[in-house]
């Protein structure tokens, strides 16, 4: 089992964590318009995947772009359904250059969503900087836990280097991105990339990302006022992705991966640039920002943001909220930078 040391914070020692910060008032209003919804639990998970899942063709509409659908082939010979979203180019237009691409890993905790949730993220980047957007359908908890997730986004990337050139992709600017769990699947698919040699990424964007199975922050216990995704979610969603894994032999110990849970690499040198941000209101605002600092104390290069009055993806379910284009803004700015520098 790979282990690094956790942010020992004086909740993990014990002590009551004081109460979480307050909301962005704009937030806190929308927030609040939002009906009731069941707890994430075993007996609740068929009735809310299907709100965790996304059409994409209401998106499309008014966008320049085509749609391919087609599949990549997992480790273990698995189907795994992948759209590929392309920049229209008009008839008789010019062969464009070699695009940058988006791998895309969705949220939902490992146990929801399908490949269109929270796609209007990277939609945005095809329409600002002229990428490709893949996005894959991994295998979802607790039908398919332990390390298949990871792996799937892996086969994806795989697939995604394979096919550069019929994508008109510039293997040199590839980019892992996902939100929450899709976030910390995109950390994970990195650390698998730099283990096994490749393939090679340019960038990791992980949007509020799910990086620590532990629970010991500070921010993973401020559970007051009201949020999208709690301790108890966060909880279930973790027991179930790793109920496959093999016990130590500890009571309830599990040999967990650092592939599956970030957070434990011993070893965060020799990433790409990396791109973090967080809610100051959000349960994995710690985690993340630990992340971040280990990856600057390996050498690396991180930008972080941590957005205060944040909740748990807030910018994809409020993407008009001032917060949230400011948040969308930032990341769209520093991918610019980063695929395009001197532009």
């Amino acid at each position: 089992m790979d282990t690094a040391p956790a942010a020992r914070t004086s909740a993990a020692e014990g002590a009551a964590p004081g109460p979480r910060p307050a909301l962005d008032p704009e937030l806190a209003a929308l927030l609040a318009e939002l009906p009731a919804a069941p707890a994430l639990g075993a007996d609740t998970l068929a009735l809310l995947r299907p709100y965790a899942c996304t059409p994409l063709e209401p998106l499309l509409v008014g966008r320049a772009v085509d749609r391919r659908e087609t599949s990549a082939t997992a480790r273990d010979g698995h189907q795994l359904p992948v759209t590929v979203l392309s920049p229209s180019r008009p008839p008789g237009a010019a062969v464009a250059p070699q695009a940058p691409c988006v791998l895309w890993l969705h949220g939902g905790g490992m146990v929801m969503g399908d490949r269109f949730s929270q796609i209007d993220i990277p939609l945005e980047w095809l329409e600002e900087l002229g990428a490709v957007v893949v996005t894959v359908d991994y295998r979802l908890a607790p039908e398919a836990g332990g390390g298949t997730a990871v792996e799937d986004g892996y086969a994806g990337l795989r697939w995604v280097l394979e096919h550069a050139e019929e994508l008109g992709v510039d293997p040199a600017r590839v980019v892992v991105a996902g939100t929450s769990a899709g976030g910390g699947l995109a950390a994970g698919v990195t650390l698998m990339a730099r283990d096994l040699g490749g393939p090679a990424i340019a960038a990791q964007v992980l949007i509020c990302p799910m990086l620590d199975h532990r629970g010991v922050t500070v921010s993973s216990r401020q559970e007051d006022g009201p949020s999208t995704w709690n301790r108890r979610a966060n909880d279930f969603a973790w027991a179930s992705v790793l109920a496959p894994l093999a016990r130590d032999g500890a009571p309830g110990e599990r040999v967990v991966p650092a592939h599956v849970s970030p957070a434990l690499a011993a070893d965060l040198s020799g990433l790409p640039s990396t791109y973090v941000d967080a809610g100051s209101a959000e349960l994995f605002r710690d985690e993340d920002v630990e992340y971040a600092g280990r990856i600057w104390a390996a050498g690396g290069q991180v930008e972080l943001h941590v957005w205060a009055g944040g909740f748990h993806g807030f910018d994809a379910l409020f993407p008009r909220a001032r917060l949230s284009r400011a948040a969308r803004a930032a990341r769209s700015h520093w991918l610019q930078r980063v695929l395009r520098p001197g532009a």
